[in-house]
């Protein structure tokens, strides 16, 4: 359980820095890779196109983290004992 929400981790941050160099989904797929390279056309004028792709795929990534953490803690028989 605990390698299964590290790998999801790391495939959203796989798929959205493909998506931001442009090799993942196609263009009409939103994803939040995607619109992250979108809003660096725009990010002097509208900065906030930036930050809140940004922000979802790092609480998304920090959530995942932490919930195989709490899965380890509570499954671990030699954790739970201390």
């Amino acid at each position: 359980m605990v390698s299964v929400t590290v790998g999801v981790a790391n495939a959203i941050i796989n798929e959205s820095a493909l998506s931001f160099l442009g090799l993942g989904f196609p263009p009409d797929f939103r994803t939040w890779g995607r619109l992250l390279d979108d809003a660096v056309d725009y990010l002097q004028q509208f900065p906030e196109r930036v930050f809140w792709p940004g922000l979802a795929i790092s609480l998304n990534v920090l959530s995942n983290a932490y919930l195989g953490d709490g899965l380890r803690h509570a499954l671990d028989p030699r954790i739970r004992g201390r």
